[in-house]
């Protein structure tokens, strides 16, 4: 019997990925994502979903950030009755962010004279459907439909969802860890399988040597701290926040940095690094020997985590060199558009861009050049240092990204048992980039699906 695999959000957009798997006998949902940056973002959030969430049996989340995780409580709320499945810490760390995201949601809505898309009761109302599973255990989901998790390394808890049903392996990979992390365990390989739904965020470019990653932190943090700027890193509250301060910890022990006043203002980013605290045995090897040796990888003296807003604004008025690390990643709200309306006019300050920045985001903005911005309607002439430093990403560049897909089996000339890859969560251009690599290089169908279409497997 053939099955059909539809894309609906999360194809030519790096963010929304929401994908559907019918087999005929059950309907699984991978991953139901918010989109992100764009500047038609809001009102996709808001569109109906293309299919009735009723019809959905399972719905399975490969991690917990925002554009994976936040329409499931708008789903829930439009119908869907199934079970969603993920890692224990993915669910620990998904109601972190969506508890977060309801008072963010609502700040929106005012704005634009809006209903939220949510509410608190709303986010509650999933987690009683939320059951989770260990990596590396076949759990059956379905009758004769089963699921097999791997280690992503992108974030704690993301895994990839083996799903095997009628002598058919097909792998969503979510996505795929930068590795080696500085934390985090290496992505796992492939293995046998049928097909694969992979992400493409940096299918067009490489990253910089990794090794060089923290030669050029220190060099823009001691760049800054001596013309007695700001330091000023817009992080992902998840994962980027933790890796920051696990190498701000390392260069201030080493004495490569100087000790200077360091502001994680990020309540989200705050109770994310506890559950990194508690979650140690899912860190690699290195990481693990450090806090056996007796280092508490995220402490360091004139660390200050911030909680309260007044804080916040008090933050901008200390004076002298200072770092400050808050969200978002990409600028699109959260703490750090203070800041960055504070600096980005103070030619002795840097805003260092340490991910990905989705189109139509101040980020992505500041990335590309622009020399004049708009934050909340004032128009603002950088003059600060704008730095980009993506060696600390969490995703697979380009060659890594194909050295991935070589590890399902043996793929080159198509001998192996690998029959397509579809080629998702990234910008067109970086899609199809790496589709076209793939398809030279490894000599395997790799297609860059569209928005709504369903593909037969």
């Amino acid at each position: 019997m053939n099955s059909k695999l539809t894309f609906y959000t999360g194809v030519g957009t790096v963010t929304g990925a929401n994908f559907l798997l019918d087999t005929g006998s059950v309907r699984i949902m991978v991953d139901c994502g918010m989109v992100q940056g764009e500047r038609v973002a809001q009102e996709m959030n808001y569109e109906a979903f293309a299919y009735n969430p009723a019809s959905v049996d399972i719905l399975l989340i490969t991690h917990a950030h925002l554009d994976h995780v936040g329409r499931i409580p708008k789903l829930v709320k439009d119908g869907f009755k199934g079970v969603i499945y993920s890692t224990p810490q993915t669910r620990e760390l998904a109601q972190v962010v969506l508890e977060d995201a309801v008072n963010i949601l609502r700040q929106e809505a005012e704005q634009h004279d809006l209903s939220p898309l949510y509410d608190e009761a709303d986010v509650a109302s999933i987690f009683p459907l939320w059951k989770t599973i260990p990596y590396h255990e076949n759990y059956e989901i379905a009758q004769s439909v089963s699921v097999f998790l791997k280690d992503a390394g992108h974030i704690l808890g993301s895994s990839m969802f083996e799903i095997s049903y009628e002598g058919k392996k097909i792998l969503f990979t979510g996505d795929v860890g930068n590795s080696p992390a500085p934390l985090l365990r290496d992505t796992e390989s492939i293995g046998d399988v049928d097909y694969i739904i992979t992400e493409s965020v940096y299918g067009d470019r490489n990253h910089e040597p990794r090794e060089l990653r923290r030669e050029q932190l220190e060099r823009v943090i001691n760049e800054t701290m001596k013309r007695g700027g700001t330091l000023v890193i817009p992080a992902f509250s998840i994962d980027r926040t933790q890796v920051l301060l696990y190498e701000l910890n390392n260069l201030v022990d080493q004495k490569k940095i100087p000790s200077v006043p360091v502001f994680l203002d990020s309540p989200m980013g705050e109770k994310a690094t506890r559950i990194y605290q508690d979650n140690t045995d899912l860190f690699n090897k290195e990481a693990i020997a450090q806090i056996q040796g007796g280092d508490d990888l995220f402490a360091f003296p004139h660390l200050t985590f911030v909680t309260t807003n007044r804080e916040s604004q008090s933050i901008d008025s200390i004076a002298g060199a200072k770092i400050i690390l808050a969200g978002s990643g990409m600028s699109i709200g959260g703490r750090v558009i203070s800041h960055e309306r504070r600096f980005l006019g103070d030619p002795n300050s840097t805003i260092l861009l340490v991910g990905y920045q989705s189109a139509g985001s101040l980020g992505r903005e500041l990335a590309d050049g622009n020399k004049n911005v708009s934050i909340h309607g004032e128009k603002i002439k950088v003059r600060a240092h704008i730095e980009t430093l993506y060696g600390y990403s969490a995703h697979k560049d380009s060659d890594h990204l194909v050295q991935f897909v070589a590890t399902a089996g043996d793929t080159k000339g198509g001998k192996g048992k690998l029959k397509t890859v579809f080629v998702a969560m990234g910008e067109f251009k970086s899609s199809t980039f790496l589709a076209q690599r793939l398809n030279n290089e490894l000599g395997i169908k790799a297609v860059v699906p569209e928005r709504g279409e369903g593909y037969e497997i």
